[in-house]
């Protein structure tokens, strides 16, 4: 009988301390209780801060990106004009080379003709002074 009692009063125990924490629920999450309501409004706020700056750092970083975009088509473009430049001096050295190769096929052919002119000229002396 004894063990019966001892388990009666500590369901008791039990349900009371249930029921007191029910109610100390209730009254603390009373609407109209004006600690209750600076505590809500505090949590909002900090809710408010946190949406703040998860925003802030959201929009620095598409700022972030957007620069890093016209930096890298900045660079492609200024890579552009240098590889424009290179071809450019490239073929400007090309030309110059093949008008070069030009001039120097010329005076050749031109000192060819002189001297293929004074060798006429000198036979025509010859057979001149022979008749």
């Amino acid at each position: 009988m004894s063990n019966e009692k001892d388990f009666e009063e500590r369901r008791n125990a039990s349900l009371a301390a249930r029921k007191a924490m029910v109610e100390k629920y209730r009254s603390a999450a009373s609407r109209d209780d004006p600690a209750a309501q600076l505590r809500a409004a505090e949590r909002r706020a900090v809710a408010e801060g946190r949406l703040a700056r998860a925003a802030e750092r959201k929009e620095a970083k598409l700022a972030k990106l957007a620069q890093e975009q016209q930096e890298a088509a900045e660079r492609a473009e200024a890579e552009l004009a240098a590889e424009a430049q290179r071809q450019e001096a490239a073929a400007a050295e090309k030309a110059a080379r093949a008008e070069a190769e030009l001039s120097l096929a010329a005076r050749v052919v031109a000192d060819e003709a002189a001297r293929k002119a004074a060798r006429d000229a000198k036979y025509a002396a010859r057979k001149a002074r022979k008749n």
